[in-house]
């Protein structure tokens, strides 16, 4: 089969597309064949050295195909079946090993692309505004970079819960997408003062919550933006990591700060399966929009990481085996 290894750490660079022999199922797990594989921030920090993984080492932890074959003592899947997963290394190929607890049905109405592109932010998207700051009709909130496949999930399911949404986006170009999310203000982070546009839409009071995915370059202005008791949470760092804060900071207005990670919520394998099933069911619905930016090949991974790290791109970013390039 072929896969994306790096074997260093850097930059794209570093990505390369090899021939490796066809994986075998351990005991409770699935081999699967890879139909898409969904790019995200955290394939990044893998691939960059901030969160250190065993070297060679294959990317992607999101995906959606087909299973293959049967690990011993596996009783809930059969060959066939469409299947995702969220939280698995090595989805960078054309086949992978997933534990079948670790698994999650595809629904007949969607695709393996639109499954690929929608789990992992899906999840994330509906564990921040329903469980880490379950969100209440009227909430003002903000979120960050809301033309993105993330931002764009997270407005929509904030809006589903009642809450108003200012959102931030990086150029002008993509305010209409950000709109066309749900979002009620939209800031041109280029040209705007967020900290002043928050103030200016909330009266001066400040927003109940900030969804920031980007770190370092917004973290400032997220805290200053809440209300009293407003809370901060930061569950990515796509500008890079914020260095160390002095707690008194959040005395100022008796805040929250979390650091959420979306395998802690969804460790137990019902609780998976439950929030994949919402977040099926509402794309099924169509309550839930998808946005996806670009589908490319194994072999143009790093450009990939290119695009999604550039910061232009709009939803998201999948790639497929090269034999099933469109």
């Amino acid at each position: 089969m072929q896969a994306v290894r790096m074997h260093q750490t850097g930059g794209p660079e570093v990505l390369a597309l090899e021939t490796l022999p066809d994986p075998a199922p351990a005991p409770g797990a699935v081999l699967i064949d890879v139909e898409a594989a969904g790019v995200n921030f955290i394939d990044s920090y893998h691939r960059s050295g901030l969160y250190p993984q065993p070297l060679p080492f294959t990317p992607g932890v999101e995906g959606a195909g087909t299973v293959r074959a049967l690990g011993t003592g596996v009783a809930d899947w059969r060959i066939g079946d469409r299947v995702a997963w969220a939280g698995a290394p090595g989805s960078y190929a054309e086949r992978i090993v997933v534990a079948a607890d670790r698994l999650v049905p595809v629904p007949a109405a969607l695709t393996a692309e639109q499954a690929a592109a929608a789990l992992l932010q899906g999840l994330t998207a509906r564990v921040l505004t329903a469980e880490t700051c379950p969100l209440a009709p009227g909430d003002p909130v903000l979120v960050h970079a809301g033309a993105g496949g993330m931002g764009r999930l997270l407005i929509q399911m904030a809006r589903a819960r009642g809450a108003r949404v200012i959102t931030t986006v990086g150029h002008a170009d993509k305010i209409p997408l950000a709109r066309a999310a749900g979002a009620e203000r939209v800031i041109d982070r280029s040209h705007e003062d967020v900290l002043a546009a928050c103030r200016e839409w909330t009266a001066g009071k400040g927003v109940r919550a900030v969804f920031d995915g980007i770190g370092a370059a917004t973290f400032d202005a997220s805290l200053a933006a809440l209300a009293l008791r407003g809370m901060l949470v930061l569950f990515g760092q796509a500008s890079g990591p914020v260095p160390p804060v002095d707690p008194a900071r959040l005395a100022a207005g008796s805040l929250f700060l979390t650091r959420p990670s979306l395998f802690h919520f969804i460790a137990e394998p019902a609780a998976l399966r439950a929030h994949a099933a919402a977040v099926f069911g509402a794309l099924t619905s169509g309550e839930l929009q998808l946005l996806i930016h670009q589908t490319l090949p194994l072999s143009e991974a790093a450009n990939a990481h290119r695009a999604l790290e550039s910061g232009r791109t709009t939803g998201k970013l999948l790639l497929v085996p090269n034999s099933m390039e469109r």
